[in-house]
């Protein structure tokens, strides 16, 4: 297939014809922009739901021009990629994105203050991060969990519908992806190369086991279930504020 002078190395560019339905547009950035927003960013998360490992938010700025693609395939949300796909992606996103940055909160975080607040805190790291801020940020999900002092339009499914989100879903899973493989081959039983921390079969088995690792969120009921290991289990003190722990 031929590609255009301006394609990026090893990415094509194909016709629109070539672009399947889920294909990210800037249909949403370019009404924010038409309203007045000279930077938009966009946000997602991965790892929210996982038993291990941080949550992590990407943040990501585009110019609006064309995005990479990939053989066929255009930037969509990272859950409809291949690992292939994905990895093809984030080695070309970050030097076509005019800004992107990470931010993490960790396991012993999460267990401190609850998931939406470390949400809060890790995508305000990855704004923060930015070589300039963004005055406007387009969050996947129904959901505003970053507040003020940022602008924010909540889209369901934006991660399929915006190309800077899509970007941001992708950075974010790979990112995360490469540090649970990291884990993986330091606990190698927990097969968190394959799960990414989430309640596989290998994974469920070496916790009850041997028990959670440094890296498991121990706020998470799955302790309830595990006997041997429910005394780790921690409780937020929801009277007591963000910094309260109890041991169960």
């Amino acid at each position: 297939m031929p590609t255009t002078p301006d394609a990026l190395p090893g990415l094509e560019t194909p016709s629109p014809q070539a672009a399947p339905r889920t294909a990210a547009d800037y249909s949403i950035e370019r009404e924010l922009a038409a309203a007045g927003a000279a930077r938009i960013a966009g946000v997602d998360e991965v790892g929210r739901g996982a038993w291990a490992g941080p949550v992590v938010v990407c943040a990501a700025v585009t110019d609006l021009s064309d995005p990479p693609v990939h053989g066929e395939v255009r930037l969509t949300d990272s859950k409809l990629l291949t690992a292939a796909r994905r990895e093809a992606f984030a080695g070309v996103l970050p030097g076509w994105l005019t800004g992107w940055a990470i931010g993490v909160s960790e396991p012993g975080e999460i267990d401190e203050v609850g998931m939406t607040e470390a949400l809060r805190r890790a995508a305000g790291r990855a704004l923060a991060a930015l070589p300039e801020p963004p005055d406007m940020v387009i969050l996947d999900g129904g959901h505003d969990y970053l507040g003020a002092p940022w602008r924010v339009r909540c889209e369901i499914g934006a991660d399929r519908r915006s190309v800077s989100v899509a970007a941001a879903s992708v950075l974010a899973k790979v990112y995360r992806d490469r540090l649970m493989a990291e884990l993986g081959a330091e606990y190698p039983a927990y097969g968190f190369a394959e799960s990414a921390g989430y309640p596989s079969p290998a994974h469920q088995r070496a916790l009850e086991e041997s028990g959670p690792t440094p890296h498991h969120r121990l706020s998470w009921s799955y302790l309830d279930d595990l006997p041997r290991w429910r005394h780790l289990r921690v409780r937020r003190d929801p009277l007591a504020g963000s910094g309260q722990l109890s041991l169960l």
